[in-house]
């Protein structure tokens, strides 16, 4: 899918291109034996997906920071959709501590997990550490969504397992993931500030998205489990992501409008990627536009997957001192 069919909205294999909304790529789908935890589900592509999913009956639990902002998102949802079945749960990305009460929190439901859609993330930030001492970007759009991923993976196996429903777990990534350092992820400076490019730090993160969703896929076919895992890339969305840099955004779009979508057309490849049935058993791909393309060098580098896996496991067990993952403790 190229910039011909991102401008004019031609669409690609999948029948489907960059003009198509969500709710379109949905059309005649019931979904109402699935539920799925989104996060960052308050506003923007995360508030639409949500819509969108529980229009089609899927039973949606929101993770938001903002619990204030995650009712105004209920709300509405309820009030086009009466039906709707939305949970709310409060969650923190960028801290250890908030992520696992929002697992204990999630537990305490006693609901299946079919589909984990890792949605939420900032944006150019200038330079910040985490309340765990970490660089906010990579911890926030990164770290987070892995070590939630991990910790909610035995419910996803189990509910696949009894209900022969293929479990389904998206990362948001970019087309920025394509713009970062040199050597991709700065395994040995991921908190240096001397270097600390908020674009970059920004790719950084988004690439570690992929790469993520590459490595734990490959795990998951090793051991025959039917879950399948993807990043997407919605497109360029005017949302509140773009809070560090809104001036110079609308500046930008001003001069490249045919480039950017709507949120109803942002939130439409996550959809189509967690919902559609001819997607069933492709893993491990990266999509644009509700059509699968290929992603940087960097982001296929299978040796790279693997040692950015190692760096976080070993980076949240350095954060936690103990071992939230389940995995045999380095420290």
């Amino acid at each position: 899918m190229g910039l011909y069919s991102l401008i004019t909205g031609r669409r690609g294999p999948s029948g489907f291109g960059s003009a198509t909304s969500a709710e379109e790529v949905t059309q005649g789908i019931d979904a109402t034996h699935l539920t799925a935890i989104i996060t960052g589900g308050a506003g923007g592509i995360g508030m639409e997906t949500a819509r969108v999913m529980a229009k089609r009956g899927v039973h949606v639990v929101i993770g938001a920071r903002n619990i204030g902002a995650a009712e105004n998102a209920k709300a509405e949802i309820l009030r086009q959709n009466t039906n709707a079945r939305v949970t709310l749960l409060h969650l923190d990305l960028s801290s250890v501590k908030s992520i696992r009460a929002f697992v204990r929190d999630f537990h305490a439901l006693h609901l299946p997990l079919n589909l984990l859609i890792n949605n939420a993330g900032v944006m150019f930030c200038p330079y910040q550490l985490s309340e765990d001492e970490i660089e906010l970007q990579f911890a926030t759009n990164h770290i987070g969504h892995f070590l939630l991923t991990n910790l909610l993976l035995d419910t996803m196996k189990t509910t696949a397992k009894t209900s022969g429903v293929e479990g389904r777990i998206l990362n948001l990534s970019s087309i920025a993931h394509i713009y970062t350092y040199k050597e991709g992820i700065k395994f040995d400076s991921i908190n240096d500030i001397c270097c600390y490019s908020d674009k970059r730090a920004y790719g950084q993160s988004k690439l570690a998205n992929i790469l993520h969703a590459n490595e734990l896929s490959r795990q998951l076919q090793e051991e025959g489990v039917n879950i399948t895992v993807n990043s997407v890339h919605p497109g360029l969305i005017l949302t509140n992501l773009f809070q560090h840099t809104a001036l110079l955004m609308r500046f930008l779009k001003f001069f490249s409008f045919y480039l950017w979508k709507n949120i109803p057309q942002g939130a439409a490849t996550t959809c189509y990627v967690a919902l559609h049935p001819t997607l069933k058993g492709v893993t491990g791909k990266y999509f644009a536009d509700c059509n699968e393309v290929t992603p940087s060098k960097l982001a296929r580098d299978e040796t790279l997957a693997r040692k950015l896996w190692d760096f976080s496991v070993k980076l949240i067990n350095s954060v936690s001192k103990k071992n939230y993952l389940g995995f045999e403790d380095t420290i």
